[in-house]
């Protein structure tokens, strides 16, 4: 059977669904294949069941803080990880049911549930089925990677797609990868109650650049659970479990928790007949700006293009791959949003913008704030980490922001804002920032590189904002 389309989006995830929306704008033309389970990666076993994870770890965790504050009676506390798991389970459940809801409503009948294969650049085949299609959306996204050779220790390896699944978790748990996934899942299972080894052949953690915030944050992370950097890891099994070994570092667990990247859902797919050459990760060149791969009428969204695997930019790029699929258009180059990279450990972790290691040092001025001696963050018992602002020695203009705070998914969600309207620190220093809050913090490291900036004839009304509460406070 055969059939032509002028759209196929290959893939019902964030990246694939953005793209429908804007596709049956212009034409009910379209198929959507995917290989299922329906849902979305971020409702199934991303972003949402992982945030209820980490938010019943955290609550947990707040004990450790009652009696200083004269709350009595916290000892007897105590963590019940199959009802956590449970409850973790039945919010999943919810969400990916939601989206599969919004999945049937957008496609309809144009939902085919398979494998698709490519025959060439707008040839596909899809079980017995042929399809012709004028353009191809690949949104397949991405799967954890595990070693080859560590699947012969089957169900005692976990990755983030098996770990909500468990009943119960082990006594010991040995983390490999310290990325962001590794370190939140991390963090949490170890403010669970169970003893967490962390390990990372790369020399941070959650891709810190900034040696200073990448130092506080190990610091910090460090003083919950044992980190190891800069090895690889070796695992073997022994008869008290399995033993992971990174140089030095020992240690030996129930299960281990596999955190070391993504690969792109890409396998046996037929790229070989597309005329390009996949890299060793399995991606296909593309353009950001257009989300085609070369001059073919093939365009890429979401995680599978291996380039910023997060929600709001999956979904950017569904917009894009989705207006270019127009048949009746030509191929449109689109601005990207400001980088925004947020991870949900404690201290959280974010990256807007510039970050470090692009840096020209010639040309930048650096601003910091010791979040272990801000004033909300001590009232709060949660002084740790440390924010590190960059921005044009000459005008002033903010650049990018590496920081390691207590709630810094707020202070990123600022800062994007202010470097993609190409504000100025001394635009940012116009702003009231109230007493006592952890904005504050801020508020230190936008006067510390005002301080440093060479700009001549600094707006006069500056001279409003030369002190701070804690100044005149602390």
């Amino acid at each position: 059977m055969e059939s032509v389309a002028d759209v196929v989006i290959i893939g019902a995830g964030t990246g694939g669904l953005s793209t429908v929306r804007q596709v049956m704008k212009w034409t009910e033309n379209f198929l959507v294949i995917d290989t299922g389970p329906l849902g979305t990666k971020c409702a199934r076993v991303g972003c949402m069941p992982s945030k209820t994870f980490l938010h019943a770890a955290n609550e947990y965790h707040r004990r450790k803080n009652f009696s200083e504050e004269g709350i009595i009676g916290s000892g007897s506390f105590s963590c019940d990880i199959p009802a956590v798991l449970r409850h973790v389970r039945t919010l999943r459940d919810r969400f990916a049911g939601s989206m599969v809801e919004v999945t049937r409503q957008l496609a309809g009948d144009r939902l085919l549930e398979g494998r698709a294969f490519f025959l060439g650049p707008q040839r596909l085949q899809v079980g017995e089925q042929i399809i012709e299609a004028k353009r191809i959306v690949l949104a397949t996204g991405a799967r954890p990677v595990v070693p080859q050779k560590w699947l012969e220790f089957g169900e005692k390896i976990l990755t983030s797609q098996t770990l909500f699944d468990q009943e119960d978790l082990p006594s010991r748990i040995a983390l490999i990868g310290l990325g962001a996934i590794g370190l939140e899942l991390g963090q949490a299972i170890s403010r669970l109650g169970v003893e967490v080894t962390g390990f990372s052949l790369e020399k941070t953690i959650a891709g810190l650049a900034d040696p200073e915030v990448k130092e506080a944050a190990i610091q910090a992370i460090g003083q919950e659970f044992p980190i190891h950097l800069g090895e690889p890891a070796e695992i073997r099994e022994t008869d008290d479990g399995l033993e992971v070994k990174a140089g030095e570092a020992v240690a030996v667990a129930d299960k281990i928790l596999v955190a070391m990247g993504v690969r792109p859902n890409v396998d046996d797919m037929g790229l070989e007949t597309l005329g390009f050459e996949v890299d060793d990760r399995g991606l296909l060149p593309y353009d950001p700006q257009t989300s085609r791969v070369g001059d073919l009428p093939l365009y890429i969204a979401g995680d599978v293009n291996g380039d910023r695997a997060i929600l709001h930019e999956a979904a950017d790029e569904g917009f894009i791959a989705g207006r270019n699929a127009n048949t009746q258009n030509t191929t449109k180059a689109y601005c990207r949003r400001t980088p925004l990279r947020i991870v949900f450990s404690d201290p959280q972790i974010a990256v807007v913008g510039v970050p470090y290691q692009d840096l020209d040092q010639e040309t930048v001025v650096i601003g910091e704030i010791d979040y272990t001696k801000q004033a909300r963050a001590i009232l709060e018992g949660r002084n740790q980490g440390k924010l590190r602002l960059y921005a044009d020695r000459l005008s002033g203009r903010l650049l990018g922001c590496e920081m390691a705070a207590p709630d810094a998914e707020h202070l990123g969600h600022l800062l994007s804002l202010a470097i993609h309207r190409e504000s100025t620190v001394f635009d940012l220093l116009q702003m009231p920032f109230y007493h006592p809050t952890l904005e504050e913090g801020l508020e230190t490291a936008l006067h510390d590189v005002a301080q440093k900036v060479q700009m001549a004839g600094r707006p006069e009304q500056l001279a409003l904002c030369q002190s701070r509460a804690e100044d005149t406070l602390f």
